[in-house]
């Protein structure tokens, strides 16, 4: 059998693409997320393990990891939210949210893990997700630039205190076609006019960002971290033609 991975948002869009992909070239998945159902589904699809944890909480989150076993390779943390206000109408509670559930959460997961990813002899690799939002401001993303922003720099901070035994790398996509961002990506014409301002004029799909994921959790990217990547049609650095 190959290494575990132990995948938070495992039965999200992101999530379950990345587990395909790591089951794929023979490794072993260990999904973690809400959804007890979609989670069970999916583990038996790809003879993976499972547990149903909330990231708020912090002994579910570490007894999600201690399920998992004594050694892991790598951890993702592909947790996220979409809040959308105009700065004015933001509560605290809107923002409280938004921490918990991107760089809270992340924290929790990795300091559960840390002993499992220590445990075996190679160099273990965590993954976070942050997003386009952090290096372009767009209105109405206060609440999740600012979470997000958070997650980069626990990634830069992490990066450096674990090395060189744990590496810690980043995404940051754009808008990508998932179940969390059904609310823009469902409507046409609504998808057509955010897909053309970037420069590769699409949306991205989640396998667009598991290809990049599976190989930052692969020993391939051995000698990357403290990376943060935007995989994001050009998005955070390119004007779209006009």
């Amino acid at each position: 059998m190959g290494k575990k991975l132990v995948i938070f948002g495992g039965s999200g869009g992101i999530g379950s693409a990345l587990a395909r992909r790591i089951t794929l070239r023979g490794d072993q998945v260990h999904l973690v997320g809400r959804n007890a159902e979609k989670l069970s589904a999916l583990a038996s699809e790809l003879n993976g393990g499972f547990a149903v944890a909330d990231v708020t909480d912090r002994a579910q989150v570490e007894a999600a990891v201690l399920a998992a076993g004594a050694e892991i390779a790598g951890l993702a943390y592909a947790v996220g939210s979409i809040t959308l206000k105009p700065f004015a109408r933001l509560t605290d509670d809107d923002a409280l949210r938004d921490y918990q559930l991107n760089a809270l959460g992340a924290f929790r997961a990795i300091q559960a893990a840390l002993p499992a990813l220590k445990a075996g002899g190679d160099v273990a690799s965590v993954l976070l997700f942050s997003s386009v939002a952090v290096s372009q401001g767009f209105p109405s993303h206060a609440t999740i630039g600012m979470a997000k922003g958070a997650v980069e720099g626990l990634t830069l901070s992490l990066a450096a205190e674990l090395a060189p035994r744990i590496r810690v790398n980043c995404i940051a996509p754009s808008l990508t076609k998932t179940p969390l961002a059904a609310a823009l990506t469902s409507n046409e014409q609504m998808a057509a006019a955010i897909a053309g301002l970037h420069a590769l004029q699409r949306l991205g799909d989640a396998d667009d960002v598991a290809a990049l994921a599976a190989f930052l959790l692969s020993p391939e990217a051995s000698w990357m971290t403290g990376q943060i990547i935007g995989v994001d049609g050009g998005r955070s650095s390119l004007r779209a033609k006009g």
